[in-house]
């Protein structure tokens, strides 16, 4: 019963690692434009930092150009200025009713670069499992240690904690591989 309970645990502790992970990867910027890469970015509206989708609209208008459309026109400079100063790589253009961002096509120095944090980014959620492994493994240990377990039942629960943990570093790897080639591919 107490096994069960650990293995959930891992399971749903792995589990969140690989989904920081793809929150992680829509911050990298590939071949075509992802509205994410503006998820970070605040807007001082009325004295109040606010996240840019909710005082504009934010779409990628082609494969290249996201248009951003406050709601209200007072605030395109301070659109503007909140773009320019996150530093992602691009000017902001406003034309008196939207900002627009135009991202030139990537070289291939910058898709080398964004493959090289998506593997960093793997690196990082491997990592983080590797510990939920140990994490698991201690609550095995604890359990044998207040005799609750056998040394059967521990050799058992571990070996499937390192199972579990094999199939999300294998997943991790798969994930890592997807987001290199689409980044890679021109």
């Amino acid at each position: 019963m107490e096994l069960n309970a650990i293995y959930t645990f891992e399971k749903e502790h792995m589990s969140k690692s690989i989904d920081a992970l793809k929150r992680d990867f829509q911050t990298l910027r590939s071949g075509k434009v992802n509205i994410s890469i503006l998820d970070n970015i605040h807007v001082d509206y009325y004295g109040t930092p606010t996240p840019l989708n909710q005082v504009a609209s934010v779409m990628a208008s082609d494969a290249v150009t996201i248009t951003i459309s406050p709601w209200e026109k007072k605030i395109l400079k301070d659109i503007e200025r909140a773009i320019a100063e996150a530093n992602i790589g691009v000017n902001p253009g406003n034309d008196g009713e939207s900002v627009k961002l135009y991202f030139p096509p990537m070289t291939v120095e910058q898709r080398q670069d964004s493959a090289k944090h998506a593997k960093a980014m793997g690196e990082k959620a491997r990592v983080a499992i590797r510990n939920i492994r140990k994490e698991a493994n201690d609550k095995i240990k604890k359990l044998e240690k207040d005799k609750v377990l056998s040394e059967d039942m521990v050799k058992k629960g571990e070996g499937e904690v390192q199972k579990i943990t094999d199939d999300f570093i294998k997943t991790v790897d798969e994930l890592v591989k997807q987001k290199e080639a689409e980044l890679l591919k021109v």
